[in-house]
């Protein structure tokens, strides 16, 4: 009978203390690396609210200054005017005597970051089908992308070329989170610095490597195009879609 009323005490071995310490080490880290992850995922959700916000007043408060006609694109250079006049039959009036330099970026308005990057509105892009309207920003860095979607390469707005923009995927309502389910025939809407808008069409969707720069390419064959690119779901490959200007 004394054998079998042994007291619970004598069970508890040194190791098996060891191992219970350990569980409970085990257990405060694993809270505490949840409540990290809980806060970084409740802080990048806030960063990115507070970018839409940031990138819709921008967009509410633009104002091109329309200062030339529809049909008409000036461009600037060091000692002539170009002016090409958007017609049936496009042809060029070069001044050749030399003007006094204009700085088309005299009517830009200069924003700044929080960290003092200096940046423009270059463009705005609507894309009805998938509720998407934002501005286009000069350039694209790290920065500037998580305030809105921004130029990546090509010529200005509306203009003769391929002009490239990329923006986040963020798998959510925001920025080019939609992009990837653009099909074949969606419009796009481009308003350039002057206020003019042209309508594009979706007329490619393709998946490429990040390293694939191809769809940058220039040969448009004269003619006005655009290239969206984003990243897919799982941020492994860029989705890009080409349109072009609707005749």
């Amino acid at each position: 009978m004394n054998q079998i009323l042994v007291s619970e005490k004598l069970y508890i071995t040194p190791e098996l203390k060891r191992k219970k310490r350990m569980y409970k080490i085990d257990f405060f880290i694993s809270v505490f690396l949840v409540c990290i992850l809980f806060s970084y995922y409740i802080y990048a959700e806030y960063d990115k609210n507070k970018n839409e916000a940031i990138s819709q007043e921008i967009l509410s408060n633009l104002s091109f200054k329309d200062n030339v006609a529809d049909d008409t694109t000036i461009k600037f250079s060091n000692n002539s005017i170009v002016v090409i006049l958007n017609t049936e039959d496009p042809f060029e009036v070069i001044y050749s005597e030399p003007v006094e330099d204009v700085n088309p970026e005299d009517n830009i308005e200069w924003l700044e970051t929080e960290n003092g990057t200096r940046y423009y509105v270059a463009a705005t892009i609507k894309i009805p089908s998938i509720d998407c309207e934002y501005p286009i920003l000069n350039e694209s860095t790290d920065e500037l992308l998580k305030i809105s979607p921004c130029k990546f390469w090509g010529p200005e707005a509306n203009e003769v070329g391929n002009y490239c923009i990329v923006g986040h995927n963020y798998r959510n309502d925001k920025f080019f989170s939609h992009v990837p389910e653009l099909q074949i025939g969606d419009e796009i809407e481009i308003t350039d610095l002057t206020g003019r808008t042209l309508i594009y069409d979706v007329y490619d969707k393709y998946v490429v490597e990040p390293e694939d720069v191809s769809c940058t390419s220039q040969r448009t064959n004269g003619l006005k195009e655009i290239t969206l690119i984003t990243c897919t779901d799982d941020s492994s490959l860029r989705v890009i879609v080409k349109a072009r200007e609707r005749q």
